[in-house]
Protein backbone atom coordinates (compact mmCIF):
# COMPACT_ATOMS: atom_id res chain seq x y z
CA UNK A 1 0.00 0.00 0.00
CA UNK A 2 1.13 3.74 -0.31
CA UNK A 3 3.23 4.90 2.48
CA UNK A 4 3.79 8.35 3.74
CA UNK A 5 8.03 8.81 5.86
CA UNK A 6 6.56 8.28 9.03
CA UNK A 7 9.84 6.60 10.34
CA UNK A 8 10.01 9.21 13.08
CA UNK A 9 7.16 7.91 15.22
CA UNK A 10 7.29 4.45 14.35
CA UNK A 11 6.29 2.29 16.62
CA UNK A 12 8.25 -0.56 17.86
CA UNK A 13 6.92 -3.86 17.88
CA UNK A 14 7.29 -3.77 21.78
CA UNK A 15 4.00 -1.47 21.64
CA UNK A 16 1.65 -4.08 20.32
CA UNK A 17 1.78 -5.93 23.52
CA UNK A 18 -2.02 -5.66 24.84
CA UNK A 19 -3.50 -3.30 26.88
CA UNK A 20 -1.17 -3.21 30.08
CA UNK A 21 -0.83 0.29 31.34
CA UNK A 22 -4.41 1.66 31.83
CA UNK A 23 -5.20 5.30 31.81
CA UNK A 24 -8.34 7.52 32.76
CA UNK A 25 -10.53 8.55 34.16
CA UNK A 26 -8.81 11.97 32.97
CA UNK A 27 -6.50 11.43 30.18
CA UNK A 28 -4.83 12.90 26.78
CA UNK A 29 -5.38 10.84 23.96
CA UNK A 30 -2.68 11.68 20.98
CA UNK A 31 -4.23 10.23 17.69
CA UNK A 32 -1.22 9.54 14.95
CA UNK A 33 -0.13 7.67 12.48
CA UNK A 34 2.64 5.01 12.63
CA UNK A 35 3.96 1.97 11.12
CA UNK A 36 2.97 -0.77 13.04
CA UNK A 37 2.91 -4.72 12.70
CA UNK A 38 0.89 -6.44 15.02
CA UNK A 39 1.02 -9.77 12.76
CA UNK A 40 4.46 -9.09 11.72
CA UNK A 41 3.58 -7.47 8.52
CA UNK A 42 4.45 -3.82 8.83
CA UNK A 43 1.84 -1.33 7.65
CA UNK A 44 0.67 2.43 8.69
CA UNK A 45 -1.89 2.42 11.08
CA UNK A 46 -3.63 4.84 13.53
CA UNK A 47 -2.00 5.20 17.11
CA UNK A 48 -3.40 6.39 20.34
CA UNK A 49 -0.56 7.61 22.38
CA UNK A 50 2.09 5.68 19.98
CA UNK A 51 0.12 2.31 21.11
CA UNK A 52 -2.55 -0.55 19.34
CA UNK A 53 -4.50 -1.07 19.96
CA UNK A 54 -5.36 2.22 22.07
CA UNK A 55 -4.69 1.69 25.69
CA UNK A 56 -6.88 0.94 27.97
CA UNK A 57 -8.96 3.60 29.49
CA UNK A 58 -10.15 2.68 33.36
CA UNK A 59 -12.62 4.09 35.53
CA UNK A 60 -14.93 3.62 38.80
CA UNK A 61 -18.67 3.96 38.59
CA UNK A 62 -19.21 7.39 39.68
CA UNK A 63 -16.60 9.16 37.70
CA UNK A 64 -16.39 11.92 35.31
CA UNK A 65 -14.44 11.16 32.71
CA UNK A 66 -12.47 14.12 31.14
CA UNK A 67 -11.42 12.87 27.13
CA UNK A 68 -8.98 15.24 25.70
CA UNK A 69 -8.13 14.12 22.03
CA UNK A 70 -5.20 15.92 20.42
CA UNK A 71 -5.16 14.90 16.57
CA UNK A 72 -1.83 14.73 15.47
CA UNK A 73 -2.46 12.58 11.79
CA UNK A 74 -0.74 12.89 8.68
CA UNK A 75 -2.03 10.19 6.25
CA UNK A 76 -4.83 11.39 4.42
CA UNK A 77 -5.68 7.95 3.15
CA UNK A 78 -7.06 7.23 6.85
CA UNK A 79 -8.19 10.14 7.12
CA UNK A 80 -6.57 13.01 9.40
CA UNK A 81 -9.79 14.44 10.83
CA UNK A 82 -11.43 12.02 13.87
CA UNK A 83 -14.25 11.61 16.07
CA UNK A 84 -14.51 9.46 18.92
CA UNK A 85 -17.51 7.13 20.59
CA UNK A 86 -17.30 6.19 24.22
CA UNK A 87 -19.28 3.04 23.44
CA UNK A 88 -21.84 2.12 25.45
CA UNK A 89 -22.40 4.88 27.86
CA UNK A 90 -25.44 6.58 28.15
CA UNK A 91 -24.36 9.93 27.97
CA UNK A 92 -27.18 11.08 29.87
CA UNK A 93 -27.07 15.52 29.05
CA UNK A 94 -23.64 15.05 27.17
CA UNK A 95 -25.58 14.10 23.97
CA UNK A 96 -22.72 16.28 22.04
CA UNK A 97 -19.86 14.04 23.66
CA UNK A 98 -21.12 10.37 22.04
CA UNK A 99 -18.87 10.59 19.27
CA UNK A 100 -20.39 10.34 15.93
CA UNK A 101 -19.64 12.43 12.72
CA UNK A 102 -22.01 14.02 11.68
CA UNK A 103 -24.48 13.00 14.13
CA UNK A 104 -23.38 14.51 17.50
CA UNK A 105 -20.30 16.60 16.38
CA UNK A 106 -18.00 17.77 13.50
CA UNK A 107 -14.61 15.97 13.64
CA UNK A 108 -11.78 17.28 15.14
CA UNK A 109 -9.06 18.53 12.31
CA UNK A 110 -5.50 17.39 12.92
CA UNK A 111 -3.31 20.27 14.69
CA UNK A 112 -6.78 20.36 16.85
CA UNK A 113 -7.68 19.04 20.32
CA UNK A 114 -11.54 18.33 21.94
CA UNK A 115 -12.37 17.48 25.17
CA UNK A 116 -14.77 14.62 26.01
CA UNK A 117 -16.12 15.85 29.33
CA UNK A 118 -18.89 13.05 30.54
CA UNK A 119 -20.29 11.53 33.69
CA UNK A 120 -21.26 7.65 34.21
CA UNK A 121 -23.15 7.88 37.47
CA UNK A 122 -24.69 4.63 37.22
CA UNK A 123 -22.86 2.37 34.58
CA UNK A 124 -20.08 -0.25 35.05
CA UNK A 125 -18.98 -2.97 32.91
CA UNK A 126 -17.16 -3.59 29.89
CA UNK A 127 -16.96 -0.75 27.60
CA UNK A 128 -14.67 0.45 24.37
CA UNK A 129 -14.05 3.13 22.18
CA UNK A 130 -13.59 4.26 18.66
CA UNK A 131 -13.52 6.43 15.79
CA UNK A 132 -16.58 7.15 14.75
CA UNK A 133 -15.67 8.33 11.32
CA UNK A 134 -15.83 6.58 8.09
CA UNK A 135 -14.06 3.21 8.33
CA UNK A 136 -11.26 4.70 10.33
CA UNK A 137 -11.15 2.45 13.43
CA UNK A 138 -10.83 -0.33 11.45
CA UNK A 139 -7.13 1.20 10.71
CA UNK A 140 -6.47 0.79 14.34
CA UNK A 141 -8.52 3.65 16.34
CA UNK A 142 -10.17 1.19 18.66
CA UNK A 143 -9.45 0.59 22.27
CA UNK A 144 -10.90 -1.48 25.65
CA UNK A 145 -12.85 0.53 28.63
CA UNK A 146 -13.51 -1.11 31.88
CA UNK A 147 -15.83 1.32 34.45
CA UNK A 148 -14.99 -0.71 37.96
CA UNK A 149 -17.40 -1.07 40.57
CA UNK A 150 -16.39 -1.24 44.00
CA UNK A 151 -20.05 -2.55 45.35
CA UNK A 152 -19.93 -5.11 42.05
CA UNK A 153 -22.63 -7.81 43.55
CA UNK A 154 -20.74 -10.86 41.39
CA UNK A 155 -17.30 -9.83 43.32
CA UNK A 156 -17.50 -13.60 45.46
CA UNK A 157 -17.24 -14.76 41.94
CA UNK A 158 -13.50 -14.10 41.24
CA UNK A 159 -10.20 -13.08 42.55
CA UNK A 160 -8.38 -11.39 40.14
CA UNK A 161 -9.80 -8.21 38.29
CA UNK A 162 -7.57 -5.81 36.48
CA UNK A 163 -5.65 -4.71 33.36
CA UNK A 164 -4.45 -7.78 32.68
CA UNK A 165 -7.43 -9.88 32.27
CA UNK A 166 -8.78 -7.78 29.49
CA UNK A 167 -8.71 -9.73 26.30
CA UNK A 168 -9.15 -7.62 23.00
CA UNK A 169 -10.51 -9.26 19.59
CA UNK A 170 -9.68 -7.51 16.41
CA UNK A 171 -9.68 -8.28 12.70
CA UNK A 172 -6.61 -6.89 11.16
CA UNK A 173 -6.31 -5.86 7.31
CA UNK A 174 -2.50 -5.46 5.40
CA UNK A 175 -4.18 -2.47 3.49
CA UNK A 176 -5.80 0.54 4.60
CA UNK A 177 -9.58 0.25 5.12
CA UNK A 178 -10.24 3.19 2.51
CA UNK A 179 -7.74 1.58 0.13
CA UNK A 180 -8.87 -1.76 0.07
CA UNK A 181 -12.59 -3.24 -1.12
CA UNK A 182 -15.62 -1.63 -0.19
CA UNK A 183 -16.44 -5.01 0.96
CA UNK A 184 -13.65 -6.96 2.25
CA UNK A 185 -13.70 -10.26 1.83
CA UNK A 186 -11.76 -10.95 5.39
CA UNK A 187 -9.04 -9.82 7.44
CA UNK A 188 -5.74 -11.22 6.91
CA UNK A 189 -5.20 -12.12 11.03
CA UNK A 190 -7.32 -11.97 14.23
CA UNK A 191 -5.25 -9.80 16.72
CA UNK A 192 -6.17 -10.90 20.46
CA UNK A 193 -4.67 -8.33 22.96
CA UNK A 194 -3.18 -6.99 19.81
CA UNK A 195 -1.04 -9.76 18.15
CA UNK A 196 -1.37 -12.37 15.91
CA UNK A 197 -0.65 -14.09 12.94
CA UNK A 198 -1.58 -14.37 9.62
CA UNK A 199 -1.23 -16.62 6.59
CA UNK A 200 2.05 -14.73 5.49
CA UNK A 201 3.28 -14.36 9.35
CA UNK A 202 3.83 -17.78 10.66
CA UNK A 203 6.60 -17.39 12.85
CA UNK A 204 4.58 -13.90 14.61
CA UNK A 205 4.34 -13.73 18.34
CA UNK A 206 1.34 -14.23 19.96
CA UNK A 207 -0.26 -13.04 23.36
CA UNK A 208 0.67 -14.60 26.18
CA UNK A 209 -2.58 -14.72 29.45
CA UNK A 210 -0.80 -15.08 32.81
CA UNK A 211 -2.38 -17.22 35.46
CA UNK A 212 -2.23 -18.92 38.86
CA UNK A 213 -3.52 -22.26 39.18
CA UNK A 214 -6.54 -22.56 41.73
CA UNK A 215 -7.40 -18.79 41.50
CA UNK A 216 -10.50 -17.47 39.77
CA UNK A 217 -10.34 -14.72 36.81
CA UNK A 218 -12.75 -12.57 35.46
CA UNK A 219 -11.98 -11.52 32.03
CA UNK A 220 -13.44 -8.81 30.17
CA UNK A 221 -13.79 -10.20 26.26
CA UNK A 222 -14.36 -6.60 23.99
CA UNK A 223 -14.71 -7.15 20.10
CA UNK A 224 -12.65 -4.34 18.71
CA UNK A 225 -14.09 -6.20 14.96
CA UNK A 226 -14.42 -3.84 12.09
CA UNK A 227 -16.51 -6.88 10.46
CA UNK A 228 -16.48 -10.60 11.60
CA UNK A 229 -17.85 -12.27 14.66
CA UNK A 230 -15.55 -14.88 16.51
CA UNK A 231 -16.25 -17.99 18.43
CA UNK A 232 -14.24 -17.43 21.56
CA UNK A 233 -12.89 -20.25 23.72
CA UNK A 234 -10.27 -21.42 26.12
CA UNK A 235 -9.27 -24.96 25.74
CA UNK A 236 -9.73 -27.61 28.60
CA UNK A 237 -11.66 -24.82 30.50
CA UNK A 238 -15.46 -23.71 30.89
CA UNK A 239 -16.33 -19.86 30.65
CA UNK A 240 -19.10 -18.34 33.54
CA UNK A 241 -20.54 -15.15 31.79
CA UNK A 242 -21.87 -12.67 34.37
CA UNK A 243 -21.98 -9.85 32.16
CA UNK A 244 -23.25 -8.90 28.88
CA UNK A 245 -22.60 -5.06 27.45
CA UNK A 246 -22.40 -3.62 30.63
CA UNK A 247 -25.35 -5.17 32.35
CA UNK A 248 -24.63 -7.56 35.02
CA UNK A 249 -26.04 -10.97 33.96
CA UNK A 250 -26.87 -14.43 36.03
CA UNK A 251 -23.92 -16.55 35.94
CA UNK A 252 -24.19 -18.59 33.05
CA UNK A 253 -21.60 -21.23 32.18
CA UNK A 254 -20.71 -21.83 28.97
CA UNK A 255 -17.81 -23.89 26.89
CA UNK A 256 -17.81 -21.44 23.80
CA UNK A 257 -19.07 -17.36 23.17
CA UNK A 258 -20.03 -16.43 19.85
CA UNK A 259 -19.01 -12.24 20.00
CA UNK A 260 -20.25 -10.11 17.58
CA UNK A 261 -18.69 -6.87 16.55
CA UNK A 262 -18.48 -4.00 19.62
CA UNK A 263 -20.35 -6.89 22.11
CA UNK A 264 -18.59 -7.41 25.49
CA UNK A 265 -18.66 -9.94 27.72
CA UNK A 266 -17.30 -10.90 31.29
CA UNK A 267 -16.57 -14.34 32.31
CA UNK A 268 -14.99 -15.97 34.82
CA UNK A 269 -12.56 -18.63 34.13
CA UNK A 270 -11.32 -21.12 37.14
CA UNK A 271 -7.79 -21.58 36.93
CA UNK A 272 -8.09 -25.03 38.22
CA UNK A 273 -6.54 -27.53 35.37
CA UNK A 274 -3.23 -28.80 35.52
CA UNK A 275 -0.47 -26.31 34.79
CA UNK A 276 0.34 -26.21 31.23
CA UNK A 277 -0.39 -24.20 28.52
CA UNK A 278 -3.66 -23.74 26.59
CA UNK A 279 -5.02 -22.60 23.77
CA UNK A 280 -6.95 -19.52 23.49
CA UNK A 281 -8.80 -19.19 20.35
CA UNK A 282 -11.24 -16.88 18.41
CA UNK A 283 -12.31 -18.38 15.05
CA UNK A 284 -14.15 -15.63 12.84
CA UNK A 285 -16.92 -16.66 10.72
CA UNK A 286 -14.97 -15.85 7.01
CA UNK A 287 -11.88 -15.59 5.73
CA UNK A 288 -9.08 -16.55 7.77
CA UNK A 289 -10.35 -19.16 9.88
CA UNK A 290 -9.34 -22.31 11.54
CA UNK A 291 -6.34 -21.99 13.78
CA UNK A 292 -3.41 -24.13 11.63
CA UNK A 293 -0.32 -22.41 12.66
CA UNK A 294 -1.19 -20.76 15.36
CA UNK A 295 -3.73 -18.36 13.99
CA UNK A 296 -6.89 -16.78 15.36
CA UNK A 297 -5.09 -17.58 18.89
CA UNK A 298 -3.24 -16.51 21.51
CA UNK A 299 -2.18 -18.28 24.39
CA UNK A 300 -3.49 -19.13 28.34
CA UNK A 301 -0.15 -20.02 30.18
CA UNK A 302 -0.46 -21.35 34.12
CA UNK A 303 2.51 -20.32 36.05
CA UNK A 304 5.31 -22.68 36.35
CA UNK A 305 4.66 -24.05 32.94
CA UNK A 306 7.19 -23.64 30.02
CA UNK A 307 7.22 -20.75 27.74
CA UNK A 308 6.07 -22.94 24.27
CA UNK A 309 3.04 -23.40 22.40
CA UNK A 310 0.30 -25.47 23.42
CA UNK A 311 -0.43 -28.92 22.59
CA UNK A 312 -3.87 -29.10 23.64
CA UNK A 313 -6.45 -30.30 21.19
CA UNK A 314 -10.18 -28.22 20.63
CA UNK A 315 -13.33 -30.54 22.34
CA UNK A 316 -16.42 -30.17 20.17
CA UNK A 317 -18.38 -26.96 21.88
CA UNK A 318 -21.60 -28.88 23.67
CA UNK A 319 -22.52 -25.83 25.41
CA UNK A 320 -22.23 -22.69 23.76
CA UNK A 321 -23.74 -19.75 24.56
CA UNK A 322 -27.24 -19.00 23.51
CA UNK A 323 -28.48 -15.39 24.36
CA UNK A 324 -31.97 -16.75 25.26
CA UNK A 325 -30.23 -18.46 28.16
CA UNK A 326 -28.61 -15.08 29.41
CA UNK A 327 -30.88 -12.69 32.23
CA UNK A 328 -30.65 -9.91 34.07
CA UNK A 329 -28.68 -10.61 37.83
CA UNK A 330 -31.55 -7.86 38.78
CA UNK A 331 -34.96 -7.39 37.83
CA UNK A 332 -35.10 -4.99 35.05
CA UNK A 333 -38.79 -3.79 33.83
CA UNK A 334 -39.53 -4.54 29.83
CA UNK A 335 -41.18 -1.35 28.65
CA UNK A 336 -44.59 -2.11 27.39
CA UNK A 337 -47.24 -4.48 27.17
CA UNK A 338 -46.32 -8.52 27.09
CA UNK A 339 -47.37 -8.87 23.20
CA UNK A 340 -45.91 -8.35 19.67
CA UNK A 341 -46.32 -4.51 18.90
CA UNK A 342 -47.49 -3.93 22.71
CA UNK A 343 -45.71 -0.13 23.14
CA UNK A 344 -46.17 3.74 22.37
CA UNK A 345 -44.79 3.51 19.03
CA UNK A 346 -43.41 0.26 17.42
CA UNK A 347 -41.20 0.83 14.05
CA UNK A 348 -40.46 -1.98 11.55
CA UNK A 349 -37.04 -1.53 9.75
CA UNK A 350 -36.79 -3.30 6.78
CA UNK A 351 -33.47 -3.60 5.03
CA UNK A 352 -32.24 -3.79 1.35
CA UNK A 353 -29.26 -3.70 -0.36
CA UNK A 354 -28.50 -2.27 -4.35
CA UNK A 355 -24.92 -3.30 -4.70
CA UNK A 356 -23.53 -0.60 -3.13
CA UNK A 357 -25.39 1.18 -0.45
CA UNK A 358 -27.55 -0.57 2.32
CA UNK A 359 -31.44 0.81 2.96
CA UNK A 360 -33.50 1.12 6.13
CA UNK A 361 -37.30 1.34 4.79
CA UNK A 362 -35.57 3.03 1.76
CA UNK A 363 -33.60 5.45 3.03
CA UNK A 364 -29.51 5.43 3.21
CA UNK A 365 -27.90 7.06 5.61
CA UNK A 366 -25.18 9.40 3.90
CA UNK A 367 -23.46 12.05 6.41
CA UNK A 368 -25.40 15.37 6.68
CA UNK A 369 -23.10 18.42 5.91
CA UNK A 370 -24.57 19.57 9.36
CA UNK A 371 -24.68 17.30 12.66
CA UNK A 372 -28.38 16.30 13.56
CA UNK A 373 -27.38 17.41 16.72
CA UNK A 374 -26.66 20.91 16.11
CA UNK A 375 -29.93 20.74 13.08
CA UNK A 376 -32.01 20.45 16.42
CA UNK A 377 -30.28 23.18 18.33
CA UNK A 378 -30.52 25.39 15.45
CA UNK A 379 -34.54 24.69 15.24
CA UNK A 380 -35.36 21.50 13.11
CA UNK A 381 -37.89 19.45 14.81
CA UNK A 382 -39.75 17.16 11.86
CA UNK A 383 -38.55 14.27 10.25
CA UNK A 384 -39.34 16.64 7.01
CA UNK A 385 -36.92 19.44 8.19
CA UNK A 386 -34.06 16.94 9.76
CA UNK A 387 -31.00 15.21 7.31
CA UNK A 388 -30.68 13.01 5.99
CA UNK A 389 -33.92 12.17 4.30
CA UNK A 390 -35.74 9.75 5.73
CA UNK A 391 -32.70 8.51 7.95
CA UNK A 392 -33.86 10.64 10.97
CA UNK A 393 -37.02 8.98 13.55
CA UNK A 394 -38.62 11.46 15.86
CA UNK A 395 -39.34 9.75 19.16
CA UNK A 396 -41.90 10.49 21.85
CA UNK A 397 -40.61 11.22 25.45
CA UNK A 398 -41.00 9.16 28.05
CA UNK A 399 -42.52 6.69 26.07
CA UNK A 400 -41.88 2.84 25.36
CA UNK A 401 -40.31 2.00 21.67
CA UNK A 402 -40.09 -1.19 20.02
CA UNK A 403 -37.82 -1.79 16.80
CA UNK A 404 -38.39 -4.95 14.82
CA UNK A 405 -35.30 -5.67 12.40
CA UNK A 406 -35.85 -8.98 10.20
CA UNK A 407 -33.54 -10.87 8.43
CA UNK A 408 -33.43 -10.52 5.02
CA UNK A 409 -31.88 -11.98 2.05
CA UNK A 410 -32.09 -8.33 0.38
CA UNK A 411 -29.79 -7.49 2.86
CA UNK A 412 -26.45 -9.60 2.47
CA UNK A 413 -23.32 -10.02 4.87
CA UNK A 414 -25.57 -11.31 7.95
CA UNK A 415 -25.71 -11.88 10.34
CA UNK A 416 -25.83 -8.18 10.88
CA UNK A 417 -25.12 -6.80 14.73
CA UNK A 418 -27.07 -4.15 15.19
CA UNK A 419 -25.99 -0.68 17.94
CA UNK A 420 -28.06 1.86 19.72
CA UNK A 421 -26.32 4.32 21.28
CA UNK A 422 -27.27 6.22 24.62
CA UNK A 423 -29.16 3.21 25.40
CA UNK A 424 -28.75 -0.55 26.73
CA UNK A 425 -32.27 -2.63 25.16
CA UNK A 426 -34.56 -5.45 26.23
CA UNK A 427 -33.76 -8.02 23.22
CA UNK A 428 -37.55 -9.73 23.60
CA UNK A 429 -36.90 -12.08 20.16
CA UNK A 430 -33.50 -13.08 19.83
CA UNK A 431 -31.61 -14.31 16.57
CA UNK A 432 -32.37 -17.72 16.32
CA UNK A 433 -35.62 -18.08 18.72
CA UNK A 434 -39.34 -17.67 18.06
CA UNK A 435 -40.38 -17.11 21.21
CA UNK A 436 -40.60 -13.95 22.99
CA UNK A 437 -39.81 -13.18 26.42
CA UNK A 438 -41.07 -9.82 27.81
CA UNK A 439 -40.26 -11.24 31.49
CA UNK A 440 -36.56 -11.53 31.79
CA UNK A 441 -34.36 -11.16 28.70
CA UNK A 442 -31.03 -9.73 28.53
CA UNK A 443 -30.04 -6.01 27.88
CA UNK A 444 -27.34 -4.98 25.80
CA UNK A 445 -26.30 -2.51 23.02
CA UNK A 446 -25.61 -4.72 20.17
CA UNK A 447 -27.43 -7.33 19.33
CA UNK A 448 -26.98 -9.74 16.05
CA UNK A 449 -30.40 -9.61 13.83
CA UNK A 450 -29.47 -13.51 12.67
CA UNK A 451 -30.13 -14.81 9.02
CA UNK A 452 -32.97 -15.06 6.96
CA UNK A 453 -32.86 -19.06 6.96
CA UNK A 454 -33.56 -18.95 10.35
CA UNK A 455 -36.41 -16.47 9.61
CA UNK A 456 -34.99 -14.08 12.39
CA UNK A 457 -37.07 -11.44 13.69
CA UNK A 458 -35.51 -9.51 16.27
CA UNK A 459 -36.92 -7.72 18.33
CA UNK A 460 -35.56 -4.70 20.89
CA UNK A 461 -37.64 -2.90 23.63
CA UNK A 462 -36.25 0.62 25.20
CA UNK A 463 -37.38 3.56 26.99
CA UNK A 464 -37.00 6.79 25.56
CA UNK A 465 -35.53 8.86 29.20
CA UNK A 466 -32.42 9.95 27.31
CA UNK A 467 -32.95 13.40 25.41
CA UNK A 468 -31.06 13.65 22.03
CA UNK A 469 -30.23 12.01 18.71
CA UNK A 470 -28.97 8.91 18.74
CA UNK A 471 -27.63 6.64 16.16
CA UNK A 472 -28.88 3.04 15.07
CA UNK A 473 -26.33 1.14 13.13
CA UNK A 474 -24.93 -1.88 12.03
CA UNK A 475 -21.40 -2.51 13.53
CA UNK A 476 -19.95 -3.84 10.44
CA UNK A 477 -17.95 -0.89 9.85
CA UNK A 478 -18.02 -1.12 5.96
CA UNK A 479 -22.34 -1.71 6.23
CA UNK A 480 -22.27 1.75 7.82
CA UNK A 481 -20.13 3.10 5.70
CA UNK A 482 -22.25 2.30 3.11
CA UNK A 483 -25.49 3.92 4.95
CA UNK A 484 -26.34 0.40 6.99
CA UNK A 485 -28.18 3.12 9.96
CA UNK A 486 -30.35 5.67 11.00
CA UNK A 487 -31.00 8.31 13.83
CA UNK A 488 -33.44 8.24 16.37
CA UNK A 489 -34.27 11.69 17.58
CA UNK A 490 -35.22 11.07 21.39
CA UNK A 491 -37.43 14.15 22.83
CA UNK A 492 -36.33 16.81 20.38
CA UNK A 493 -38.33 19.56 22.15
CA UNK A 494 -36.18 19.06 25.22
CA UNK A 495 -32.89 18.54 23.82
CA UNK A 496 -31.56 21.62 24.20
CA UNK A 497 -31.96 22.02 27.39
CA UNK A 498 -30.92 18.92 28.77
CA UNK A 499 -27.94 18.98 26.50
CA UNK A 500 -26.17 22.13 27.11
CA UNK A 501 -23.08 22.47 24.27
CA UNK A 502 -19.67 23.42 25.50
CA UNK A 503 -18.33 26.54 23.61
CA UNK A 504 -14.80 23.95 21.81
CA UNK A 505 -18.03 21.97 20.34
CA UNK A 506 -19.63 24.51 19.02
CA UNK A 507 -16.30 25.90 17.33
CA UNK A 508 -15.49 22.17 15.78
CA UNK A 509 -18.05 23.10 12.71
CA UNK A 510 -16.58 26.53 12.06
CA UNK A 511 -13.21 24.90 11.86
CA UNK A 512 -13.76 21.46 9.91
CA UNK A 513 -15.82 23.38 7.16
CA UNK A 514 -12.98 25.32 5.91
CA UNK A 515 -10.38 22.49 5.40
CA UNK A 516 -9.30 21.25 2.55
CA UNK A 517 -10.14 18.09 0.79
CA UNK A 518 -6.73 16.89 1.76
CA UNK A 519 -6.73 17.85 4.93
CA UNK A 520 -10.15 15.91 5.81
Amino acid sequence: MPRVSLSSITVALALTVGVLGAIGPRANLVVSNAVVAPDGFKRDAIVVNGLFPSPLITGKKGDRFQLNVIDKLTNHTMLKTTSIHWHGFFQEGTNWADGPAFVNQCPIASGHSFLYDFHVPDQAGTFWYHSHLSTQYCDGLRGPMVVYDPKDPQAHLYDVDNESTVITLADWYHVAARLGPKFPLGAQATLINGRGRSADTPAAQLAVINVQRGKRYRFRLVSLSCDPNHTFSVDGHNLTIIEVDGINSKPLTVDSVQIFAAQRYSFVLNANQPVDNYWIRADPNFGTTGFAGGVNSAILRYKGAPSAEPTTTQAPSVNPLVETNLHPLTSMRVPGRPVPGGVDKAINLAFDFNGTNFFINNATFIPPTVPVLLQILSGAHTAQDLLPPGAVYPLPAHSSIELTLPATSLAPGTPHPFHLHGHVFAVVRSAGSTSYNYVDPIFRDVVSTGTPAAGDNVTIRFRTDNPGPWFLHCHIEFHLDAGFAVVLAEDIPDVKAVNPVPKAWSNLCPIYDKLGSDDL
